[in-house]
């Protein structure tokens, strides 16, 4: 048997194709295979969404106490505004200007303490306290004073 230069075409063909398939199939193998770098790729991934979820939460808990820090700001502001309100209006009636009554604020509720001539300035006191702006409620404390017989 002869072997013709077609047939020598045929068969280096042939052992191209065996090649090429041999090599395609393991290079699909290795494709599947995960490496250290593709490890590694896949730890990093999931630190970085872990990271991320810990920020987000803490960005969150920032959030939370800069708006509780804030409200909590704006009722101080508000309570001091009241009390300075009810001050000036206690020291604006005739009948009380001359007493000695403390106002202190919380949360809007006014709390009168002191000692007066009555029990009308006692009355009046928490009636002129009542009639500001924004109070919500008024603790009168204030006390008569007592004046001894000589």
């Amino acid at each position: 048997m002869k072997i013709t230069n077609k047939d020598k075409q045929n068969i280096s063909i042939k052992s191209v194709l065996m090649v090429t398939v041999v090599f395609v199939v393991l290079g699909l193998t290795g494709c599947q295979q995960e490496g250290p770098a593709e490890k590694m790729g896949q730890k990093l991934d999931r630190s970085i969404e872990n990271a991320e979820q810990k920020i987000g939460k803490e960005i969150n808990e920032v959030r939370k106490s800069l708006t509780d820090k804030s409200e909590e700001s704006i009722q101080y502001l508000d309570d001091s505004v009241i009390t300075l309100d009810v001050q000036a209006a206690i020291l604006n009636d005739p009948l009380l200007e001359v007493s000695d009554i403390k106002v202190t604020t919380v949360n809007g509720i006014v709390q009168l303490s002191g000692m007066v001539d009555s029990q009308e300035l006692v009355d009046r006191a928490a009636e002129v306290a009542s009639a500001q702006k924004d109070v919500r409620s008024v603790e009168n404390n204030l006390i008569v004073k007592v004046v001894l017989a000589e």
